[in-house]
């Protein structure tokens, strides 16, 4: 199943690199905008639990779990398409060293 996701995440990536190419905006400009397009995913997920909690008087009871989970995802699929067109070679190996090097602060040898 990893495999298929990074199939879908870099036909993703290549799809925003070759749109942005056609806009004329350079490498830097892409990256930047794709991690800026993370912090908007991010804020969307923010909104929706502050909708679950009902904090907002204005808006209430506005959201479900259900809309935190997909808002979550998001930033996930977003993330991992950022990862794959600035590492378009490597993103899953690179991901794969990533969370095993942070992993082991947290978890030690132990990673069931």
């Amino acid at each position: 199943m990893d495999g298929h996701i990074w199939d879908t995440i870099a036909h993703l990536a290549r799809r925003f690199t070759a749109h942005d190419g056609e806009r004329g905006l350079d490498q830097a400009e892409q990256w930047t905008l794709q991690v800026l397009k993370i912090a908007e995913e991010t804020g969307e997920a923010s909104q929706a639990v502050i909708g679950v909690r009902g904090t907002n008087p204005r808006k209430g009871d506005s959201h479900t779990w259900q809309d935190v989970h997909a808002e979550v995802a998001d930033v996930v699929i977003t993330g991992l398409v950022a990862l794959a067109r600035m590492r378009p070679d490597d993103a899953a190996e690179y991901l794969h060293r990533q969370l095993a090097a942070k992993s082991v602060k947290f978890l030690g040898d132990k990673r069931s």
